[in-house]
């Protein structure tokens, strides 16, 4: 019973979907079945999310010749005083005087599937009690932070509110709510490990105030996931917000493509890459998150073309001249099972957009299991056998480790390309 619900979660939120798949219809009494199953199925939410086998300070005294190697040809040609991660969540209950919003729904079995991929990015998270979530997730990030060989610096993430274009919060689409100031908290305390990444959601009546203030006190990135916070990016209300962001020379990072770690109802068509065709043509940087490598959205340009893949509109973008300089891709994401297969084989390939890309992990989820499938990274030829067992390892104890060194080694499999260690450092204008 626990192994189906468990692949019935599967397909239908979108960790193992494909471009155009819908969610199967489900009946009543299905529901209550799921109810019931998923309300007592704890024992394997370490088997989607975590199931590591030991803290990652013991990792060194464990690595294989060959892992060791890996990680040192990781490391070998990176500057690490440039080394940055631009994507890393911030994550908690609210227990604590952070400001953290968790939408009830995701805590309530009433709402199974939502309660159970929440379950489970806790236990990735190495949340596993209630009363102390703001400060374990904080001290699982710093500790597989400090035990990686070089360190770099990673930018953590707000997440503001669904808003509606009327300016009113909508605490219902809410997934989770991250305050920024919360995020520049935690920087203070921990100046050299982690840079601010705000989130303004441009919605918000005070939106250009806000980003003046945060900017003020040396924030120039601006988190958006446009499918959970309602945002349409190509709405001209919002040209106000796109010219405040180009007159303080901040950039955006935006979600782009399907979103399946949160909830998002009717708002997966804001996830469109051709979106955001307007603040690009308004001289607005955009770094696209996981360079849109999931899910369909209806070709804006060409609308009989019907539903295309993001991927392929993302690289109709990057394709086009004007957006040289604008337009950025974000790796995060793409050596999972959800994404990797075309995208990953096709960035590899392009070296002429290497400049343009940058790294993210999204931790935390590299620690989630359910995506992270080394074997079909193998049988795709980008990895060998002996380079899987040596990844399987490192990922056992450090999963953030795991992320950088797996994306250092997978190779194209008949270019033998490789990423280049510019993507992994923060690039020239930024």
């Amino acid at each position: 019973m626990i192994e189906s619900v468990f692949f019935l979660v599967l397909a239908l939120r979108g960790f193992t979907d494909t471009p155009g798949h819908k969610p199967p219809k489900i009946r009543f009494p299905f529901l209550i079945f799921i109810f019931i199953a998923v309300s007592s199925c704890s024992q394997i939410y370490s088997k989607v999310g975590g199931d590591f086998k030991g803290p990652p300070e013991e990792l060194k005294s464990q690595l294989t010749p060959i892992a060791k190697k890996l990680i040192e040809s990781a490391y070998a040609d990176i500057d690490p005083s440039r080394l940055v991660d631009f994507h890393t969540h911030i994550l908690g209950l609210g227990n604590s005087n952070s400001g953290i919003f968790i939408n009830p729904a995701m805590q309530s079995p009433a709402n199974p599937i939502r309660y159970f991929r929440f379950q489970a990015f806790k236990n990735a998270s190495g949340i596993y009690k209630n009363d102390s979530g703001d400060q374990d997730y904080i001290s699982r990030l710093l500790g597989l932070i400090h035990n990686l060989p070089e360190r770099g610096r990673f930018m953590i993430l707000g997440f503001d509110k669904n808003y509606r274009p009327d300016g009113q919060e909508d605490l219902k689409q809410t997934e989770f709510y991250i305050p920024n100031e919360y995020i520049f908290s935690l920087v203070e305390k921990n100046p050299n490990i982690f840079l601010p990444m705000i989130s303004v959601n441009p919605y918000r009546e005070d939106a250009l105030k806000k980003l003046e203030e945060w900017n003020k006190k040396g924030a120039r990135f601006i988190k958006w996931l446009p499918n959970a916070m309602g945002i349409d990016p190509s709405d001209p209300g919002i040209d106000k917000y796109y010219s405040k962001v180009k007159q303080l020379n901040m950039v955006l990072l935006v979600h782009v493509g399907a979103e399946g770690a949160v909830h998002t109802g009717e708002g997966e068509k804001l996830g469109n890459p051709l979106l955001l065709r307007r603040p690009l043509d308004q001289g607005v940087k955009v770094i696209m998150a996981h360079c849109a490598s999931r899910g369909t959205n209806l070709d804006l340009d060409e609308p009989l073309n019907g539903e295309v893949s993001n991927f392929d509109l993302f690289m109709r973008m990057m394709n086009e001249k004007r957006y040289e300089g604008f337009l950025f891709g974000e790796i995060s994401g793409l050596t999972q099972n959800n994404r990797f297969n075309g995208p990953l084989q096709t960035l590899l390939k392009k070296k002429e957009w290497h400049s343009r890309l940058v790294n993210g992990s999204d931790y935390p989820l590299p620690a989630l299991n359910i995506v992270i499938r080394t074997e079909a990274l193998v049988k795709a030829g980008l990895l060998t056998h002996e380079e899987k067992q040596a990844m399987d390892l490192i990922y056992r104890y450090n999963p953030l480790l795991f992320d950088f060194v797996l994306k250092r080694t997978v190779r194209h499999p008949e270019t033998g390309e490789k990423l280049p260690a510019s993507i992994f450092m923060i690039p020239n204008g930024f």
